[in-house]
């Protein structure tokens, strides 16, 4: 991979910084698809919610989910619909999160999807979902209507196996201190 220089005057953004980071370490050899999007919603474009329920939708296997938080009915109602349809799903959320009413993990729970949470950590900060194995979805976004609607976030769509295969690890990892959240 050859790398040009980039003028000093040109703003890199933390977003491009982290691009840039996830195109260097997937080779040429490989296939890799990254898609971006943002929000608040923009005109002419789909809301980032909209890209990952399809996301949800195309969904065969499995969805990994790590959610610092998580309150998006939306987002909530597709996971549930691909576990009905036989995907595995399950949910790993922050700890802290809980001390507020969450009928969103509340929902998942009802819904059969296996709800654990991560209290190990001081923030469960991830915001992550890996499906089939192939796909990541990942960002500053996190699963609420606020992220969409009011807040300036941001969503990367990583379509490779082998990074995938790397969040998957960081799952488990995460899924091994967790306990089981039981609804209220």
């Amino acid at each position: 991979m050859v790398v040009k220089p980039i003028a000093r005057s040109v703003a890199i953004t933390r977003g491009a910084l982290f691009l840039f980071a996830i195109l260097a370490i997937a080779p040429s050899a490989r296939s890799t698809d990254v898609r971006v999007c943002f929000t608040p919603e923009y005109e002419g474009g789909r809301s980032c919610t909209s890209q990952i329920d399809d996301a949800i939708a195309s969904a065969r296997k499995q969805i990994l989910v790590q959610a610092y938080d998580f309150t998006s009915k939306p987002i909530g109602s597709a996971l549930v619909e691909a576990h009905r349809r036989g995907v595995d799903v399950r949910v790993i959320v922050d700890g802290e999160q809980l001390r507020f009413q969450n009928h969103e993990v509340d929902y998942l729970a009802r819904g059969g999807i296996p709800v654990t949470v991560d209290s190990k950590h001081n923030n469960a900060h991830n915001k992550v979902m890996v499906i089939d194995g192939e796909t990541v979805i990942t960002g500053s976004f996190n699963f609420t209507k606020a992220a969409e609607r009011e807040n300036a976030e941001n969503v990367v769509f990583i379509r490779d196996a082998a990074i995938a295969r790397e969040y998957i690890a960081n799952f488990d990892r995460h899924a091994a201190h967790s306990y089981a959240y039981r609804s209220r």
